[in-house]
């Protein structure tokens, strides 16, 4: 059995170049100097026939174009069995949409991310005929795909940006924000593509894992303000950044995990550009930054 992951978009919201921004990065996306990312999504499988798909990227068709495995095997037959949703952001459920061609798959979420969909009547678009909505309550263990295992459990992370309030929590526990176990033929995988915080009990979690998926939105927390583009920290968006006492980094540092690989990369992040200096300082602390079509096996 190989355990196999695809990533299918490694940007975080916007991808990039992102459509109405003019930051380095996009420039050089935009130029063809750097490569450029769709959004956020990974595919699985534990046998190279049966894939789920984790989080539904507005770029999904596009990503499924050009990933083989994920082509169809007949008139209206799909390898893929199945779709989760690690939160209700704009980035990771738009792509249900594009899914919605009478096409059978089980959506899998927690009962919070569920009625978020729910309370969208555009996702009436999803025939109940074809899509059946399972409802997972945390660190309930399920099968997603034939011989691939998950469990969800909380993360610090916040609410989608269109249901804040005047108050916004940004690590909040709950189901809102999750991150992923999956499990196939004794290798141990973690899939977080959101996180404010590393909390003490999140760090024993993942300690010891064969491969994790971090997010990676941010170099640093002010990465953003910096470059003049928001006056948002990526604290005030739920993310931990990489650099810094309190990054990812660092967090890192003293846990073994075999392979560790960053996701959902911002459009201004600069490990997005292969030859920055941050980028291999990234490398050097034994860290991938993903990108489009990379595979992976375990």
């Amino acid at each position: 059995m190989t355990f196999r992951a695809q990533i299918l978009g490694a940007a975080a919201g916007g991808g990039l170049p992102q459509w109405n921004c003019g930051c380095e990065n996009c420039n050089l996306a935009r130029s063809g100097a750097i490569p450029a990312q769709t959004q956020s999504s990974v595919a699985f499988s534990a046998n190279g026939k049966d894939w789920a798909i984790l989080n539904a990227s507005p770029d999904i068709r596009e990503q499924m174009a050009r990933t083989p495995a994920l082509h169809p095997t007949g008139r209206r037959e799909l390898p893929l069995r199945s779709v989760l949703l690690t939160n209700g952001d704009i980035d990771h459920v738009a792509g249900l949409l594009t899914l919605r061609e009478q096409q059978k798959f089980e959506l899998f979420a927690t009962g919070e991310i569920h009625q978020v969909i729910a309370d969208n009547p555009i996702f009436a678009a999803l025939n109940p005929a074809f899509v059946t909505r399972s409802q997972i309550s945390l660190d309930q263990e399920f099968e997603l795909a034939k011989g691939l295992t998950a469990k969800l459990f909380a993360v610090p992370g916040k609410v989608p940006l269109y249901l804040e309030g005047d108050s916004v929590q940004t690590d909040l526990e709950g189901e809102q924000t999750v991150g992923v176990h999956l499990s196939a033929g004794g290798k141990n995988v973690f899939y977080i593509p959101g996180c404010s915080t590393m909390h003490t009990d999140l760090h024993a979690r993942i300690d010891g894992a064969d491969m994790v998926l971090f997010d990676g939105t941010l170099w640093r927390d002010d990465e953003m303000v910096i470059a003049g583009l928001s006056q948002k920290t990526g604290q005030r968006m739920g993310h931990m950044s990489m650099s810094g006492p309190d990054g990812s980094l660092e967090a890192f540092a003293d846990m073994d995990v075999k392979q560790k690989v960053f996701v959902h990369m911002n459009n201004t992040n600069p490990v997005l550009r292969p030859t920055s200096e941050e980028k291999k300082q990234v490398e050097a602390a034994g860290w991938t930054v993903a990108c489009d079509g990379l595979e992976l096996v375990i």
